[in-house]
């Protein structure tokens, strides 16, 4: 959880980035941008209010991290807080080097020095990275001699704040501890923000972990033949968020926990090897769970079974008192729920 309560503007430099497909260019400032004092509280607001999410990420490069040119201008910030301004500008005229899909929008792009950040409490320095593409319009209302006046201007919503990353100055060896937004660009275009410009990656974490472990599941649970049926689908997923609710999870435990039969076992394990390779990525055999992963991406569709148009059962548990059958007179599939209340 990051907090932004005792957190200060140390030093600000802000620059306006454009598309380079259409050859927008750049405008790079001569100077720190040092008149925030009357503005400290705003800027705050606007800059940590959307990063609630506990996902994390971390900066990394297929060669060496050396390589990663937001990862080494952060670090050379970290080591002297007075280089931000040339920083600052390396890192402008790279991400214009990545704004090359054509729905990316110019906007102004600010590097900001905080101290006295919290994030999992530890109380840490942190650069923020942001962008500003979209304006709103606000009216102004101004009191004339003999009545009021209406104008319109366009400005920046504290509420909106487009794209951005805050990296926590701790676990500099394994790429910092970096939180990311991105709230215009949802289809391939926002990966050059993620992908392309900060190059980072999910932080290996319980958090994680957990997700990664449930995605598995869904996955796997997803492709089993149709005579596994939906209740069996939908029991498989229920087992699978109780058993990532324990504290932590031994990954052969829980296969057997969940899959029961020894052939689905061990059909489970090979496809996560398969699983694995095929995403890049890494599931302990034995790790912390975090809770807050599986309420962030519950079981979805997979536990709902849809009725032509008309109903859907939603099976949280219990699934030994649902009844699949066919009533040959109708010639129509139904369900038997058996309970003991009606609320």
């Amino acid at each position: 959880m990051i907090s932004s309560i005792e957190a200060k503007i140390k030093a600000c430099a802000i620059h306006r980035v454009g598309n380079k497909l259409r050859d927008e260019g750049y405008v790079l400032s001569e100077n720190q941008y040092d008149d925030y004092d009357s503005v400290h509280e705003f800027l705050i607001e606007y800059f940590f209010t959307p990063f609630k999410s506990e996902e994390y990420y971390s900066f990394y490069h297929n060669i060496d991290k050396s390589m990663n040119e937001v990862y080494m201008c952060v670090h050379g910030i970290f080591t002297d807080p007075n280089t931000i301004l040339q920083q600052s500008i390396d890192l402008s005229k790279h991400l214009y080097e990545q704004s090359t899909h054509p729905k990316v929008k110019g906007g102004e792009f600010y590097v900001v020095y905080f101290e006295d950040c919290i994030v999992d409490g530890v109380n840490t320095n942190a650069i923020g990275l942001f962008k500003s593409e979209n304006k709103d319009t606000y009216l102004k209302i101004q009191h004339k001699s003999n009545g009021f006046m209406i104008e319109s201007e366009k400005g920046i919503s504290l509420n909106k704040l487009d794209k951005g990353c805050l990296i926590f100055n701790i676990e500099k060896e394994n790429g910092y501890v970096v939180a990311v937004v991105d709230n215009t660009n949802k289809g391939a275009e926002a990966k050059y923000w993620t992908e392309d410009f900060l190059h980072v990656r999910p932080r290996k974490d319980s958090f994680n972990q957990t997700q990664n472990m449930l995605s598995l599941c869904k996955s796997f649970v997803s492709q089993l033949p149709a005579e596994n049926g939906k209740i069996e689908k939908a029991t498989y997923m229920n087992r699978s968020v109780e058993a990532l609710k324990e504290e932590s999870v031994n990954v052969d435990a829980f296969a057997e926990q969940v899959f029961e039969t020894p052939e689905l076992v061990s059909e489970f394990k090979q496809y996560k090897e398969t699983y694995q390779k095929e995403r890049d990525i890494e599931i302990d055999d034995h790790f912390a769970t975090a809770s807050n992963a599986i309420k962030r991406r519950a079981t979805g569709t997979m536990t709902t079974i849809k009725l032509d148009k008309n109903f859907d059962i939603n099976i949280h548990g219990g699934e030994q008192y649902i009844e699949r059958g066919y009533d040959e007179e109708r010639g129509m599939y139904y369900y038997q729920l058996f309970f003991r209340e009606e609320r």
